[in-house]
């Protein structure tokens, strides 16, 4: 069987003597750059979100509706997560039942997770603690991005036992 070149879109060769198969990969649209960049752009970001730096909003387990924005900043590889602004109030604005430096102090700007590291080969940042500003409890730390980013799984466990939350990013 014989193939034969493929005819010139629109009767007109391509400079250079060149043909092109319409629409197949190698074609030099302008469409097909457009909709490559936009899928690159899209990818880049989703993955960019996929982790548990930014603001994100707690929720309460008692009333299931948010209680504090929490922001995750990461430096030299470690999470850390301050208390940026109140959504509900508390019975006190102090964590006067904490145990450690954070006894007393204002909850509005307390630093709640310390030390997480992202878990290798996996999307888990762990190994950190988080404190209940409200208990004064400080437990283990395990943070999972859940729904592209979207929301955030924190659990915190105390030897075998934990406690789960799921938060929802502000941004």
């Amino acid at each position: 069987m014989k193939m034969t070149p493929p005819r010139p879109a629109f009767g007109v060769s391509p400079p250079g003597g060149r043909t092109q198969w319409p629409g197949k990969a190698g074609s030099t649209g302008a469409l097909g750059w457009a909709f490559g960049a936009l899928l690159a752009l899209a990818t880049s970001s989703a993955l960019a979100q996929a982790t548990p730096v930014g603001l994100w909003q707690s929720i309460d387990d008692a009333t299931n509706k948010p209680k504090a924005e929490i922001r995750i900043r990461e430096s030299a590889g470690v999470l850390t997560g301050v208390v940026e602004k109140s959504l509900a109030p508390s019975a006190s604005p102090n964590c006067d039942l904490c145990t450690d430096d954070r006894k007393g102090q204002p909850k509005l700007g307390m630093e709640i997770i310390r030390g997480a590291q992202k878990a290798e080969g996996k999307d888990v940042w762990e190994d950190g603690k988080i404190l209940d500003p409200d208990n004064g409890k400080t437990y283990t730390l395990r943070m999972t991005p859940l729904e592209g980013g979207s929301k955030l799984q924190i659990r915190g466990y105390i030897g075998p036992f934990y406690r789960t939350q799921i938060w929802v990013r502000v941004q």
